[in-house]
């Protein structure tokens, strides 16, 4: 469907808001910009919608329609600026974070959004492009960066913090062997971002960090010794899982964690 015509002065209203280039329109940010009601605000982005100059991402949020589309049947133009407006306060980690910094070669279909929300639906598919939402307490926002995605700030966990979130679950890995090499390229490529691991992990508190990356580091990067030290410093009672969503195979006593079957014999700290 192409855009239908517009009269003058909804022609200059719709210019109006898309000045700074939003990345969503909502019924307030147009009720705001255009100075009238809510009500009459979420008309008015429904009409446009309606004649094919916005697409609706869903209830009451919109994206503008590129003027050289044909059809309103468009992908999102930057999921990272999207994902921040609809689910502010938020952050980019995860996979999507390790695609950004260069952590892995691996290419995630979903984009990996931390919030504080708790959304029904944590795999939403907005304009062809599907979120993974994971909420985490507002404490959790610390070593994160912010880049720019067009006019839009965007918020994203810094390489080392990546990691750790991932540490404490590798689901947001995409999995323990994912996690493994993206381990090993934070160690070898970005060494002083490998230095912040120990004040991350202090500051959330996640003591089951310490296991894995105690185990990992022994097994695959025995020249950590610092580091390694600093885990088994830290070991805290109890046993975990190298990756949770895995049968555990055999327990790995020195670091206190269950350890697939498939993974490497057990080593000593």
């Amino acid at each position: 469907m192409k855009p239908a015509g517009l009269s003058a002065t909804s022609r200059e209203q719709l210019s109006k808001l898309l000045r700074d280039s939003p990345s969503v329109l909502t019924a307030g940010d147009a009720a705001s910009a255009l100075g009238m009601t809510h009500n009459a605000a979420a008309r008015r982005l429904a009409a446009w919608s309606r004649a094919g100059w916005l697409a609706r991402v869903r209830r009451g949020a919109y994206v503008p329609v590129p003027i050289e589309s044909a059809s309103t049947d468009i992908a999102l133009e930057d999921p990272w600026a999207v994902a921040t407006a609809m689910f502010t306060p938020c952050y980019i980690g995860g996979w999507s974070a390790a695609e950004h910094w260069g952590l892995t070669e691996q290419i995630f279909r979903s984009i990996c959004v931390m919030t504080t929300k708790r959304p029904r639906n944590r795999q939403p598919v907005l304009r062809k492009a599907r979120f993974e939402l994971h909420t985490v307490p507002v404490s959790n926002f610390v070593g994160l960066k912010t880049v720019w995605r067009g006019g839009t700030r965007v918020q994203v966990s810094d390489p080392a913090r990546t990691l750790v979130d991932m540490l404490a679950d590798p689901a947001l890995a995409g999995g323990i062997r994912h996690l493994v090499e993206m381990l090993t390229s934070l160690l070898h490529d970005q060494p002083k971002e490998a230095a912040k691991l120990d004040g991350y992990v202090g500051k959330l508190g996640v003591r089951s960090v310490y296991k894995r990356l105690g185990f990992l580091l022994q097994r695959d990067h025995p020249d950590q010794t610092a580091l390694i030290e600093v885990c088994r410093q830290n070991l805290s009672a109890g046993y975990a899982k190298l990756d949770p969503a895995l049968p555990a195979g055999r327990l790995a006593t020195a670091w206190r964690v269950w350890v697939p079957a498939t993974e490497a014999p057990e080593v000593q700290p």
